[in-house]
């Protein structure tokens, strides 16, 4: 069989020559299956990621219920004590064109259903002034571009000293921040004493300059008073999907080719309290009708981004589902057991039957009804989110509850556990049946190359291994070099043991890079409204994604040279894997030099029958 071999390195900068070094690759023995599920995707809300990030619809706080809503700060677990700054930007409250000639009263009991009952009583003493969104940190206004929305409205009843007299029509225009310059305007009209929909289409011009000096206002045409509610404005989604997902960042992380979306995801899947948790029954359906709740990051969700939405980004990104699902523990440290868990256990099965279920079952019904009439794939179960935290010891019975009643409904399915293997037999779970463990690492460069070879050592007659949530943590607000280095050690250590480790995914994923808008350092992709870059890091996971066989390689390696970390350890300074594709008869090598000098390197092939005499080198430095 004829074999084209690929050479992939992952340089530093280069100096002098270090001593002889060989990898012998043992192409006849490449045995072991490369996981198929090894690189996906992990995702929360943290750093403005949905709302002001990946999500379309542009109008932070659209029902107004939040506008006088204080900064706060994140409580509950998931990351080390102070890390997560004090919120001092909150995009959600809305301004006003003229503090005195314009008054609004916020209506907590009129709003257009139980899951936005909260409006906007507006005045308006003259033409011309009205309210104002900046949306998040600007509008990205480009040329030839249509946003649509919609926006309700009726006549305002009367109150106190405030004029009944009915405004008959408003302006709705994307303007420069003070105003001067409009990029694109539309009227609505025709208002009555009920609610009514007014659908809103903008479209900048041919000759539009790009800028995110952009704010959203509603103007009054005539003095008066007017009621509003569920103001929203989308931008052009990927694959034009209707209540959609941002262009360049589906775009990037289809560049990395998951196999996976891992999601809810993190603390976003269990809230600050009960109240507050992932409900996905509140986050399937019209948007119009979804509640929305507090992200235990800061800040408030619309949950436009939902369940749907999600397994749509799965998809549409090449991946499949990997679905968390709320196990009956929140961050303030509340749980339920026994009984009381019961409701939880019944509430993700029809989150599985949502999924996965064909048509004819209930709630694969309702997903038909939500536009996806085909179920989507689903192999693999999370019970929970890092329940390591949970000090009250209740995990184990809540797992085994979990997993026995998902396995009876779906046996086929692979269920993940948050905590490990003996953490759960050393609690209430005798014998415990764990199909996965989730394990998290957020480590500094020089611990990654520290455990570069961790997994080489694991039991391979334990479970298997999900690396749900990692990261090298240097660099801000998305990584620098020295972090795609850590990144990639411990990349060749998952792939290289991908018979184990059989998912991984990085974390966090997004970045807004605003002022204010980060709540966690050191990110994969970072963004404003208009733009998006990948880091060092995620250029190496595209790497890393895209040359990847089907068979692991065995590498053995001699004279490896090491470098110091502190004055009683050291680590490898190079480190390796290798796979092979059994259909293109390609093989990969992936290098990854971690010190600021050039490797001299032999590599030996044993094995291979015929080889081409030429290489392709894919490097980042």
């Amino acid at each position: 069989m004829k074999r084209l071999f690929a050479l992939m390195a992952v340089m530093c900068a280069n100096a002098l020559m270090l001593q002889a070094q060989q990898l012998t690759l043992k192409l006849d023995k490449a045995e072991k299956e490369v996981s198929p599920m090894l690189y996906g995707l992990m995702t929360e809300e943290i750093n403005y990621s949905y709302e002001g990030g990946l999500y379309t619809q542009l109008v932070p706080n659209p029902s107004f219920a939040d506008m006088f809503n204080p900064r706060g700060q994140r409580r509950g677990g998931q990351r080390p004590a102070g890390n997560a700054p004090r919120f001092t930007v909150r995009p959600e409250r809305w301004q006003l064109t003229d503090t005195v000639k314009v008054r609004v009263r916020q209506n907590r009991q009129n709003g257009i259903n139980d899951a936005n009952p909260t409006s906007l009583i507006v005045n308006f003493e003259q033409a011309g002034l009205g309210i104002v969104s900046e949306g998040y940190w600007g509008f990205p206004i480009r040329k030839a571009t249509t946003f649509k929305g919609g926006i309700y409205v009726k006549n305002a009843s009367a109150n106190n000293n405030e004029t009944t007299t009915p405004v008959k029509s408003l302006t709705i225009a994307l303007k420069s921040s003070d105003g001067s310059k409009t990029y694109a305007e539309t009227k609505v009209s025709g208002f009555s004493n009920e609610w009514k929909k007014f659908d809103i289409q903008l479209t900048t011009s041919q000759s539009q300059s790009e800028t995110k000096d952009a704010r959203l206002f509603i103007i009054a045409d005539e003095a008066g008073s007017i009621e509003l509610t569920r103001v929203t404005l989308f931008a052009p989604s990927y694959k034009n999907r209707k209540n959609g997902l941002r262009v360049d960042l589906m775009e990037m992380m289809a560049e990395m080719k998951p196999k996976f979306v891992r999601f809810p995801g993190g603390n976003y899947l269990e809230g600050n309290n009960f109240a507050n948790r992932f409900d996905w029954k509140q986050t399937i359906g019209n948007p119009d009708e979804r509640p929305g709740h507090q992200s235990p990051w800061g800040y408030r969700s619309t949950d436009g981004l939902g369940l749907l939405e999600f397994c749509q980004w799965a998809e549409d990104t090449g991946g499949e589902p990997v679905v968390g699902v709320f196990a009956g523990y929140v961050l303030n440290g509340d749980h339920l057991d026994g009984e009381y868990i019961k409701p939880f256990i019944q509430d993700a099965l029809d989150e599985i039957e949502y999924i996965m279920g064909d048509a004819s079952t209930k709630w694969g019904a309702v997903r038909a009804r939500d536009g996806h009439p085909e179920p989507f794939p689903l192999h693999y179960v999370e019970i929970g989110n890092e329940d390591f935290f949970d000090r009250s010891g209740s995990y184990p019975n809540r797992f085994k509850m979990f997993y026995e009643a998902i396995k009876a409904r779906y046996p086929q399915l692979q269920i993940i556990s948050t905590v490990g293997y003996n953490a759960l037999k050393s609690n209430a779970i005798p014998n415990p049946v764990v199909d996965v463990i989730d394990e998290h690492y957020y480590r500094n460069a020089f611990d990654m190359y520290r455990n570069a070879f961790q997994y080489d050592r694991y039991d391979r007659n334990g479970p298997k291994i999900f690396c749900g949530e990692w990261a090298t943590r240097e660099g801000s607000p998305t990584t620098n070099m020295n972090a795609a280095l850590g990144d990639a050690a411990w990349m060749t250590c998952m792939e290289r043991n991908s018979d184990i480790c059989i998912m991984s995914c990085y974390a966090p994923l997004f970045v807004n890079v605003e002022p204010g808008a980060m709540q966690w350092a050191s990110d994969l992709i970072g963004y404003d409204v208009l733009n998006a870059y990948g880091s060092p890091s995620y250029w190496a996971q595209v790497m890393f994604s895209q040359y990847l066989g089907d068979r692991i390689v065995p590498v053995e390696a001699s004279d490896i040279p090491k470098q110091k970390l502190d004055r009683n350890d050291e680590a490898n300074a190079v480190f390796y894997t290798a796979t092979s594709d059994a259909k293109t008869g390609k093989t990969y090598l992936k290098l990854v030099n971690a010190v600021g000098n050039n490797q001299k390197l032999t590599i030996k092939l044993d094995g291979a029958k015929t080889m081409k005499s030429k290489a392709k080198k894919i490097e980042l430095k």
